[in-house]
């Protein structure tokens, strides 16, 4: 008999277990929903990437050549700098076609080489809230015959942290058009994207 009554205490610990567990993972999953939709934008009409939105978007360009984005790298006693945006609008819900501009001081040989950007693709928001984007981008580089110019991919997540801004980690490509003076490159930047609409 107290075999028995063991018994029964056990499994109804377990099922008491069992049962805060189902909670706690209740709990999570509306959590979790509540922070998704709390993000998410709204398609009807009024949400940031809407048809007829524009984006004012800057980006760490981490020693990008040929980019539109901030930066500032010192490498062998160069030291290089940009400043640039981009800006877009949205043709229509999710997909804006966008444009870029930078100045910068390429660094090289020491000399103070002016720099001048420029970028041009189109950016598309996946679920709202996933943006890949294609763009061609390149440079000017004064006294300089070979100028850099780039195809780039580009996907991160856009953290929207208010109904009209978002932060957007995110990984690039760029395929180099000039591979015999310039590479290819492969890095991480994070965007910073304003919507106004």
């Amino acid at each position: 008999m107290y075999k028995v009554f063991i018994y029964f205490i056990a499994l109804l610990h377990i099922n008491q277990t069992i049962l805060i567990m189902k909670k706690l993972l209740l709990f999570a999953a509306i959590a979790v929903f509540g922070m998704t939709t709390s993000f998410a934008q709204d398609g009807d009409g009024g949400g940031a990437t809407d048809e007829g939105s524009f984006m004012i978007n800057i980006n760490t360009g981490f020693g990008e050549v040929g980019g539109t984005g901030f930066y500032l790298t010192s490498q062998d006693g160069n030291t290089s700098w940009n400043a640039g945006a981009d800006v877009g609008y949205f043709i229509m819900d999710d997909l804006a076609i966008r444009a870029g501009l930078g100045y910068g001081d390429s660094g090289f040989d020491g000399a103070g080489a002016s720099m001048f950007s420029y970028k041009i693709g189109a950016k598309y928001y996946v679920i709202g809230t996933i943006p890949v984007g294609v763009d061609y981008s390149g440079s000017s580089i004064k006294d300089f015959d070979e100028n850099p110019s780039y195809v780039g991919l580009q996907a991160a997540y856009a953290w929207f942290i208010a109904d009209n801004v978002s932060i957007e980690p995110g990984l690039r490509y760029n395929l180099s058009m000039n591979d015999d003076f310039y590479d290819s490159t492969f890095n991480f930047n994070i965007g910073f994207a304003l919507f106004l609409n």
